[in-house]
């Protein structure tokens, strides 16, 4: 479990934290994460909420739940306050968190199958509780012709790029184990997008696939033409896609009068330098934004507090 809140730096040093939520040393995982846990309750009930609810909306907690770790946001309102990436923790861990942080709502969307225990669990604690599903209803309109194939990732990185840019055309480009391309025109329907191999896939598909092409390291060369071995796989893999990106930002672009594209994903800090495109932001929360977007548009529908 890594925090983005200050007051934990120090216990993630003395556990042995090691990046990627990994620890060592004093704590084993398990024990590190559960003494975070305790350590966010004496937080709060030493200082209070208030600490983390500067506002009267209600406190959100987001899931953004993967293979290996769980990203976490705490939202007041719109306003990101806390985030974690937790690598192991259990149901009653994460109801411990939310009562202790003062939780009003939560949403949780997941790679795995729906567990209908997580989610009956959470709403009897707290007053509302979803997980985000291909029946959930979106603050936009979805025209994909199989919304039950759609990753929920990207739906809540299309919530994110509306929350963050309402009325605009927005295109989503999460760059991660594939590389994703996304569409919201008008901002309010979701067109549909496109799917590739991310970096690290398309160097290790032509290791792969091949009898003698090494697997080199995912850098970017400083010539365009490689002078190498390595750096021909590297050019062909890391700045084919940056072409590969471009081309679909004009395609996308093209029939529209503008249109703000959002760089999210693990590998969006390695391509964003190599983009030349106007008003790029990148932004590694999207997902959780999106989450956090979505979450209170059921809200206001079902008019909960």
């Amino acid at each position: 479990m890594v925090w983005s809140h200050p007051v934990f730096g120090w216990l993630h040093f003395f556990c042995g934290g090691l990046p990627g939520g990994h620890s060592s040393g004093f704590c084993s995982k398990h024990k590190f994460s559960s003494v975070l846990v305790y350590l966010r309750g004496f937080v709060t009930r030493t200082f209070g909420a208030s600490c983390l609810r500067q506002t009267n909306q209600p406190l959100n907690l987001v899931l953004d739940i993967g293979n290996t770790r769980t990203k976490l946001g705490l939202f007041d309102g719109n306003r990101l306050v806390e985030q974690a990436i937790w690598t192991a923790w259990t149901l009653e861990e994460l109801v411990s968190y939310g009562n202790q942080a003062g939780v009003d709502r939560v949403i949780l969307a997941s790679v795995v199958l729906p567990d209908p225990e997580t989610q009956h669990k959470l709403a009897d604690v707290f007053p509302l509780a979803l997980e985000l599903t291909h029946e959930t209803p979106l603050p936009f309109r979805n025209t994909y012709k199989t919304p039950e194939t759609l990753g929920r990732d990207r739906i809540a990185a299309v919530a994110g790029a509306q929350a963050l840019f309402p009325d605009e055309n927005c295109m989503v480009i999460d760059c991660g184990t594939c590389i994703k391309y996304d569409l919201l025109r008008g901002g309010d329907t979701y067109v549909g997008g496109n799917i590739a191999p991310g970096a690290a896939m398309r160097i290790l598909a032509m290791h792969t696939f091949t009898a003698r092409l090494p697997q080199v390291p995912v850098v970017m060369p400083p010539e365009t033409v490689g002078y190498s071995t390595e750096t021909a796989l590297q050019n062909g893999a890391l700045r084919g896609a940056t072409f590969e990106i471009l081309g679909f930002v004009q395609a996308f672009g093209a029939p529209l009068e503008s249109l703000q594209v959002i760089l999210t994903g693990g590998d969006a800090g390695f391509f964003a330098p190599h983009l030349p495109i106007p008003a790029l932001l990148v932004e590694p929360n999207l997902v959780l934004h999106g989450l956090n977007h979505i979450l209170q548009y059921n809200a206001n529908q079902n008019r909960i507090p």
